[in-house]
């Protein structure tokens, strides 16, 4: 009789070790053009499979270029109040992605790494990134039944492209929102980029502090979002 606890208790912790054996790191990475010109499969994707194990890592990609943050998190509203026309949109169809890349799978955690800001600071919306950015993460967090105390957050923040807002009227506005909700969370950081954007493009085309990446830039940026990301799992 005094057995039958302990075999019932060395089956749980057995079924525990099984589940945590199997469990996946899921990794979304999305935003707009300079996430879009990343290849997880040049840095990313090998250093969190290094040390997390090939078999307990999925990398789920999505984004388009020159694309708000509204298209993205649902709640957004213009500085007016109103509801842009395309709203969650481009949400949606990561989501879709990560819903098939998941299905029937146990995830030991999750991790958003964001690229994203650009047009919002060309539209000179950067009273509202910060808010964005964190409601954004928040749906993410909801969508998968996770803690958002607990996702993960690793933000891309804007290089120095124009530092003067010559051109983009909110970029420095964007870029201290994006180290402000960095900040906010030992589970979140943010990524430098300001050295990226010199020397060669894919295109061999020379570039100066340019609005995207050198191609050497992508493959840095790639390492540098998987070892935050580690970093902010405690790997």
């Amino acid at each position: 009789m005094k057995t039958a606890p302990l075999f019932v208790l060395s089956f749980f912790l057995c079924v525990v070790a099984q589940a945590e054996h199997h469990a996946k790191h899921l990794f979304i990475l999305s935003g707009q053009s300079n996430m879009q010109g990343h290849r997880p499969e040049e840095a990313f994707t090998p250093t969190v499979e290094k040390a997390l194990g090939k078999d307990k890592v999925i990398v789920v990609q999505d984004a388009l270029g020159g694309q708000p943050i509204h298209r993205w998190w649902k709640q957004w509203k213009t500085p007016e109040g109103k509801k842009p026309a395309q709203s969650g949109d481009l949400y949606d169809r990561l989501m879709s992605k990560v819903n098939s890349a998941i299905k029937g799978k146990e995830l030991a955690s999750v991790s958003f790494v964001w690229m994203q800001g650009e047009r919002d600071a060309k539209m000179g919306w950067g009273d509202l990134y910060e808010e964005a950015l964190v409601g954004l993460h928040a749906q993410l967090a909801k969508d998968l039944g996770r803690n958002p105390k607990e996702m993960t957050f690793v933000i891309g923040r804007l290089s120095d492209f124009d530092m003067n807002n010559k051109r983009y009227v909110h970029w420095t506005k964007v870029r201290e929102a994006q180290v402000k909700v960095a900040d906010s969370s030992q589970k979140f950081t943010w990524v430098d980029t300001d050295d990226l954007n010199d020397g060669k493009s894919r295109r061999g085309k020379d570039i100066k502090n340019d609005l995207h990446y050198s191609a050497e830039g992508y493959k840095t940026l790639g390492l540098r979002f998987a070892e935050a990301s580690l970093k902010t799992l405690g790997k």
